[in-house]
């Protein structure tokens, strides 16, 4: 068994795809979205614990969704998450935080559910990236950007995508802080630049097919992640 743990966040609101169900319950060929990430990362060398963070009293739900495409493993643990993106990465690490201190678990990689085609050697690239330099960012060139008013904007632009990994000691501790100054980051980023100075955040190669479902178009597209 290794040394890196997986959160998979799964609790956010989704208000934007419309409907009454949590977007990472919703069908996509033949499976939940929640359950393509969860099996990337059961399947990524070196990964000890897949930690799900789920909407208050969804964990039922979400469990039934993994038993239906067959993913049994105990390694898959629950967690309910906050109000925040934010609150929901501390009360992960929270669960987490015994096996951090007794370093079973060294690197910590957070994906978003909504980003199902994730695959286990993108979770292997930020995980190993993580180790050797401290934290990990999958990026993407940008072809095309234009502003709000039509405009061109700058070549060479990169979008950021999930799984982020870190050094769990250093990520652990910047989540203590940010709960003792009453910070709030907007990404995991955000939090460990915030309150650990001496950490790298390396950028790799993130997947083209590695997008987001953020919006109700998002989801017939997504069934063929390739195009």
């Amino acid at each position: 068994m290794g040394d890196a743990a997986v959160v998979i966040l799964a609790a956010g609101s989704g208000t934007r795809m419309g409907g009454d169900r949590n977007k990472i319950l919703l069908p996509l060929n033949g499976a939940a979205v929640v359950t393509w990430s969860v099996r990337a990362a059961l399947a990524t060398a070196g990964v000890r614990r897949v930690v799900v963070v789920v909407r208050p009293g969804e964990q039922p739900f979400v469990a039934d969704a993994l038993a239906k495409a067959a993913i049994d493993d105990e390694r898959v643990g629950y967690v309910d998450g906050g109000s925040t993106r934010h609150e929901s990465e501390r009360l992960a690490l929270a669960a987490l935080a015994a096996e951090i201190r007794a370093e079973l678990v060294r690197i910590i990689a957070i994906h978003d559910a909504a980003r199902p085609w994730v695959e286990p050697e993108l979770f292997s690239r930020v995980i190993l990236s993580a180790a050797e330099h401290g934290g990990a960012l999958p990026v993407v060139d940008l072809d095309c950007v234009v502003s709000k008013d039509g405009s061109a904007l700058p070549t060479g632009l990169v979008a950021v995508q999930t799984p982020q990994a870190f050094r769990a000691g250093a990520l652990l501790t910047a989540y203590t802080e940010a709960k003792r100054h009453g910070f709030e980051g907007t990404d995991t980023a955000a939090c460990i630049e915030r309150f650990v100075d001496h950490l790298r955040i390396a950028a790799v190669t993130g997947s083209s097919t590695n997008s987001k479902i953020t919006v109700a178009a998002d989801l017939p597209r997504a069934q063929h992640p390739s195009t």
